[in-house]
């Protein structure tokens, strides 16, 4: 199951759960089947989101807030290197110089998940988390799909190991 996203956190929740998008997310994680989170996407597997000043419950997979990054320029617009966790397949066979395009002005910025966890982050002003491997849940903050042969490689790794 890919969980793609763009948006505002809230109304991706709305949407989600018209159709108790939520509970599928859950029960397959639940039974080890595989999710992919991106970008809004990764954002709503949080417990919950803050934006415009609204606070609004996530899938709440992973624990922790999704908020403004505090950066001069906003959204963070563009190609940007990640920090890959060491072991980590979705980046497995890729220079760390590798870019990835991200557009958000939102964004998880500290893991408050199990430690096992595989965390990948990238800098915009700030730190903020770019990609988790979480067992059966993987999510990226950017979009693989406008990242060129970087992110078909990446989606090739996650789908390589399904």
């Amino acid at each position: 199951l890919v969980v793609p996203g763009v948006g505002a956190f809230a109304a991706c929740m709305a949407g989600l759960r018209q159709v108790h998008g939520e509970k599928i997310i859950a029960e397959r994680v639940a039974a080890g089947r595989p999710v992919l989170g991106v970008c809004v996407g990764m954002q709503i597997l949080f417990a919950r989101g803050v934006e415009f000043g609204v606070e609004t419950a996530g899938c709440d997979q992973w624990p922790g807030v999704v908020s403004r990054l505090d950066a001069p320029v906003i959204p963070h617009m563009g190609w940007n290197v990640v920090d890959a966790a060491p072991g980590s397949t979705l980046f497995a066979g890729m220079a760390a110089d590798t870019r990835f395009y991200f557009v958000h002005s939102y964004a998880a910025q500290h893991w408050e998940g199990r430690p096992e966890a595989l965390v990948t982050r990238a800098t915009h002003q700030v730190p903020f988390l770019a990609a988790v491997e979480d067992g059966p849940l993987a999510a990226t903050q950017f979009h693989p799909e406008k990242s060129g042969d970087a992110g078909a490689r990446l989606l090739s790794n996650w789908v390589e190991a399904l």
